[in-house]
């Protein structure tokens, strides 16, 4: 005779039947889980900004590294990317023009202006030479006739304020150089002092606002060698 009371002592084999099964299925919740861990990485978002959060070096883009947490400057390489961003821009040389606003673009702080110094017969400005053509780092066509223009011509492009919104196209202006050179050059176009970084400026960052940008022909005629990339005329 089995005295066992079925209610209050439980069944071993149901028991062992229930753990097996309990097991199985935490074993194809884990199986499942790696599966999709190996399916669908956890995604690593690479921080390109300055000052941003990081956690190791491959955090940071480019020649920033990653400094208590913090995206920045690389000691080593003496990179001066971040400290731009802060630098406020330098004042006019005649303090009568001042900055409109900043530009921020591939980490660099550059000042906007909608002036440029007063003109008079000997006014200080800086000459940068241009590629007028299609495709050259101008950008897009020139400003006064919507057209390319061959660098062989005797052609300048204008800060925003001296451009004056195209009251000077057409305008011949004397250039002089240092070595006692001078030439007679049209303006044709303007080197945008308020936009940049992008396609229509050839991904260039705004112009100061004593620029004259000039052609290959300008440079040659001065007698300056183009690859100095700025020299002062009047």
């Amino acid at each position: 005779m089995d005295f066992q009371d079925s209610e209050k002592s439980p069944d071993i084999r149901g028991m062992y039947k229930g753990s097996k099964n309990m097991k199985d299925l935490r074993m194809f919740l884990w199986g499942k889980f790696w599966i999709m861990l190996i399916t669908f990485p956890p995604q690593v978002v690479s921080i390109s900004y300055c000052n941003e959060p990081c956690r190791d070096l491959n955090d940071c883009d480019g020649a920033l590294i990653c400094i208590n947490g913090k995206c920045n400057d690389d000691p080593t390489e003496q990179t001066h990317i971040c400290r731009a961003t802060t630098t406020p821009p330098p004042p006019p040389p005649d303090g009568s023009c001042q900055p409109s606003g900043t530009l921020t673009c591939k980490g660099y702080s550059y000042p906007k202006y909608s002036c440029s110094p007063p003109i008079t017969s000997s006014t200080p400005a800086k000459l940068k030479n241009n590629n007028f053509s299609r495709g050259g780092d101008g950008g897009g066509p020139s400003e006064c006739d919507g057209k390319y223009h061959s660098n062989k011509n005797l052609i300048v492009a204008l800060s925003t304020g001296w451009y004056n919104g195209g009251t000077r196209c057409n305008q011949v202006i004397h250039i002089r150089a240092n070595n006692g050179r001078s030439v007679k050059a049209k303006v044709v176009d303007e080197c945008d002092s308020r936009n940049g970084c992008d396609a229509e400026h050839a991904e260039q960052p705004p112009c100061e606002n004593d620029i004259v940008n000039g052609s290959d022909a300008v440079w040659e005629a001065l007698g300056l060698n183009k690859e100095v990339g700025v020299v002062n005329i009047t």
